[in-house]
């Protein structure tokens, strides 16, 4: 079984060993611990991690600061961890890169399962072979290497937008409801929190769409879900 690494970044030090405990002794992953942004942006992309749990309130680099120094080179899914209740807070974390967001105090059964659902999202290894590469207009999906290209230049996404992206390839001028996106791509452990979906929508119209105000490929069928169109495709 593959052993994940994972970077707890939190300047609560207890929490973080707490953390590194529990996630070591329930699925075996490996945890390093930074207790401060500074230290974070240092360590990760020397240890390679796989996934980022991240506070937001921490003296010095907080943690947005860090999140949008990680974003700068990396898609490494990073999973906020706050004690910063507001809906704004989230959508400001998500729209500036962050996989999910779980507030403080939590269960951590329910960490451990976003945990393993952003794993399961995150890119594998690219492998060589043929791929079944699809093409809607200038928008390329390679589904086994997890690459998209627009115009020949590939995009930067996060593993939820591109597993957004990719159910939608799927499902080419069918309408998707927002309930069955939001249980295909986070899972049966996850509560419906609604504006999650569409930040992300919005945050792939802005790299996709020509003019994210009127789409072409991600429509809105309002009340119900979203269609992919595929009448450009290729």
């Amino acid at each position: 079984m593959e052993q994940y690494h994972i970077l707890v970044v939190d300047d609560d030090e207890a929490l973080a060993n707490l953390l590194e405990v529990s996630l070591r002794s329930a699925a075996g992953y490996q945890v390093d611990i930074a207790l401060d942004g500074e230290t974070a942006l240092a360590l990760w992309p020397k240890l390679g991690s796989d996934l980022i749990i991240l506070d937001l309130m921490m003296p010095g680099l907080d943690g947005f600061a860090v999140l949008a120094g990680v974003r700068r080179s990396s898609r490494v899914p990073v999973l906020v961890l706050s004690a910063r209740h507001k809906v704004q807070d989230r959508i400001r974390a998500l729209n500036e890169g962050a996989d999910d967001y779980l507030t403080k105090p939590f269960e951590m059964e329910e960490l451990l399962a976003r945990v393993n659902a952003l794993l399961r999202r995150a890119p594998p290894d690219v492998v060589d072979g043929p791929t079944d590469i699809r093409n809607f207009g200038d928008l390329c999906i390679d589904p086994e290497r997890r690459c998209v290209t627009l115009r020949g230049n590939r995009l930067h996404l996060t593993p939820t937008e591109y597993a957004i992206l990719a159910e939608f390839a799927t499902c080419p001028d069918q309408v998707l409801t927002h309930s069955k996106l939001f249980h295909r791509i986070w899972g049966s452990e996850y509560h419906t929190e609604n504006h999650y979906l569409h930040v992300y929508i919005q945050r792939l119209r802005s790299k996709i769409e020509d003019d994210p105000a009127n789409p072409r490929y991600i429509v809105t069928e309002t009340g119900v879900g979203y269609r992919f169109c595929s009448g450009m495709a290729g």
